[in-house]
């Protein structure tokens, strides 16, 4: 009994070993770009939490934006725009999601445009007619500042801000969704 426990904590061991080495030397390109992403992070209150949060959220978008690039880009500046609004950054991906699936070139059948499906007028209100809707920085930008307005004017109640957000207030299947996506794809723990 004791000889069969020692064989598989051993084998055990042997195989966390290799598949820690392999894990480690598997992709050296992406730990590279993990490094510059991150010391590009001016949004995060440390280096570990950068790396903790950019690595977590890259596993888990990876099946939806296969390029390392382009997927670490979008989770920096996730980051970026909503700690500026005052958000947090899994709610808006939770949100993007929901809009449009990660596609920055989605538009809506109303012309709501980007990932975070903002609607053009916007620019004119703005004075901004030059601004790109799918230019992922000015999407998140207007996108994460529309919401953050809706929330405080809603007095932080989600569904009725994610509600207006969409143009639907009054209902709740819209809300009910980004909040699904929030938790069973996309919550961190604070």
């Amino acid at each position: 009994m004791a000889t069969r426990l020692l064989i598989a904590l051993l084998s055990l061991l042997l195989c966390i070993g290799a598949h820690a080495q392999m894990r480690q030397a598997a992709e050296p390109e992406l730990r590279e770009l993990l490094q510059r992403t991150v010391a590009q992070a001016d949004s995060f209150q440390d280096r570990f939490d950068a790396e903790v949060w950019l690595l977590d959220m890259s596993t888990r978008l990876k099946r939806f934006i296969p390029d390392d690039r382009e997927r670490l880009n979008l989770l920096r500046l996730v980051h970026l725009e909503a700690s500026k609004a005052g958000l947090r950054p899994d709610l808006v991906i939770a949100l993007i999601h929901a809009e449009s699936h990660f596609n920055r070139f989605a538009i809506s059948s109303v012309g709501a445009q980007g990932m975070m499906q903002v609607m053009p007028f916007w620019k004119a209100e703005l004075g901004r007619p030059q601004d790109n809707l799918t230019d992922n920085a000015t999407n998140l930008r207007y996108g994460c500042t529309i919401l953050s307005f809706y929330l405080r004017k809603e007095n932080g109640d989600l569904n009725r801000a994610l509600a207006r957000y969409n143009g639907s207030l009054g209902k709740l299947s819209y809300s009910s969704k980004v909040v699904g996506f929030w938790h069973d794809f996309w919550y961190v723990k604070p």
